[in-house]
């Protein structure tokens, strides 16, 4: 493996000059070429961030609406996430690439423990809203926002690094 512009920081940045140079990836689920995961993405992670805000908002006012609207959003959170899991799945499954660089199995075991944490707090509020953010229902929201940034990072790194998903012509199966 020969060295990047961008050098390269193993494990967690891996860089390879061959995936730096060729044109890409494209993604497995896209239309017009467009992928669909960097775009559905957004949603969870603005739903899932925005929780972790209103459970702050809550904790600093004891207003109920906040309350109120930290469940309402783990739940668009959860359920959006499960969509972006599906289009993220089947690229992790079916392009190389994607499994050869830790890059790829970081994002995947982090999202998926995003959404399971996401479950759990959906789960410990749906009888008692304003009563189970005290205190797990804010740690539960704030390590799952955290979680969102790390697995960014290395989904931005499969992006921009490695040239996944994007409009290109390299083949998904490597020799």
């Amino acid at each position: 493996m020969t060295q990047t512009p961008t050098p390269s920081v193993p494990p967690f940045i891996e860089s390879d000059e061959r995936e730096f140079l060729d044109s890409g990836i494209p993604s497995t689920v896209a239309i017009a070429k467009h992928p669909l995961h960097p775009l559905i993405v957004t949603f969870p992670i603005a739903f899932l961030t925005g929780a972790a805000g209103a459970d702050v908002g809550y904790w600093l006012t004891g207003d109920n609406f906040w309350a109120r609207a930290a469940i309402w959003l783990i739940g668009a959170g959860f359920i959006s996430g499960l969509v972006a899991a599906l289009t993220g799945m089947l690229d992790f499954l079916r392009i190389d690439r994607v499994k050869k660089h830790s890059a790829g199995w970081i994002h995947m075991v982090g999202n998926v423990t995003a959404l399971a944490l996401t479950l759990v707090n959906w789960y410990i509020r749906w009888d008692n809203v304003e009563g189970a953010i005290f205190p797990a229902g804010i740690i539960i929201s704030i390590v799952v926002a955290s979680l969102l940034g790390i697995t960014g990072w290395f989904g931005a790194e499969l992006i921009y690094r490695h040239k996944i998903s994007v409009i290109g012509a390299s083949p998904r199966q490597e020799p």
